[in-house]
């Protein structure tokens, strides 16, 4: 058997679509706005939601961004912020570019917009 089958059969070597990478984000404009941190967590993606909106190409950033964070599905947000979709409650919620910065920060904890490999030389 191969080191890396040796490797990814071990026990910590985990499943990635039943422990996907989470983090929290601060949104600098709300913490100023209410005195204190506001931050949401946000989650990476499985690989079959990635692909699939990947190929979005009306509001793909907030599609992402929702995909990565339920708590912006909240009904208590959208009656607060007036949108009749969820996509529609973070356009009033959150400026285009909080949006784009979070939206990029699920794609980095799906492994995308880094790099995620190297060439090992000689070995």
């Amino acid at each position: 058997m191969s080191k890396f089958l040796d490797q990814m059969l071990r026990p910590e070597a985990a499943d990635v679509q039943k422990t996907l990478p989470t983090a929290k984000y601060e949104i600098k404009r709300l913490s100023r706005a209410l005195g204190e941190p506001v931050a949401v967590e946000l989650r990476a993606l499985p690989y079959g939601k990635a692909e699939e909106l990947r190929g979005i190409e009306h509001d793909q950033e907030i599609h992402i961004l929702l995909a990565g964070c339920e708590e912006l599905r909240d009904e208590g947000l959208k009656a607060k912020f007036g949108g009749a979709t969820p996509a529609e409650t973070v356009k009033a919620m959150l400026l285009p570019g909080e949006i784009a910065d979070l939206s990029r920060a699920v794609e980095r904890l799906s492994g995308y917009r880094q790099n995620t490999i190297r060439e090992i030389k000689n070995g």
